[in-house]
């Protein structure tokens, strides 16, 4: 399995983590790290290491991070390792549950794909997608 781990600004990571099971149940292999703007990031890069390692069931660990270019996402972009840790920025739901649905028999290249095509695919304007437009 493929782990998990949530990286984001406030406590964004744990409430993305509940939503998550909330729709599909309890996961395992999965992480998060909250950051807030006072805290020390030699530690929170720690976290972030100390997570993955607890993530990883050996297939591989995926972070998602909230906003590309933030801290929580550069702190993540210092401990990729690619094809082995995998940063995905702009999480959002559709992600998360596809990914607790593709990461259990994908392969890291299958769940990145799959996970960023559902973020992307669930963005709309909800006026235009009910008028047909």
């Amino acid at each position: 399995m493929i782990g998990l781990v949530l990286v984001t600004h406030g406590k964004l990571a744990d409430e993305f983590r509940l939503a998550l099971e909330h729709v599909v149940g309890p996961q395992k292999a999965i992480e998060t790290v909250c950051i807030g703007p006072e805290d020390d990031m030699d530690q929170r890069r720690q976290d972030i290491l100390d997570a993955v390692e607890g993530a990883d069931e050996g297939n591989g660990v995926i972070i998602l991070t909230d906003m590309f270019g933030g801290t929580p996402s550069n702190l993540a972009i210092s401990v990729m390792r690619s094809g082995v840790v995998e940063v995905i920025a702009g999480v959002n739901l559709p992600m998360l549950i596809k990914l607790a649905g593709v990461r259990g028999e994908s392969d890291m290249d299958k769940a990145l794909v799959e996970a960023s095509e559902a973020g992307r695919k669930y963005i709309n304007v909800a006026s235009r997608v009910l008028s047909g437009k």
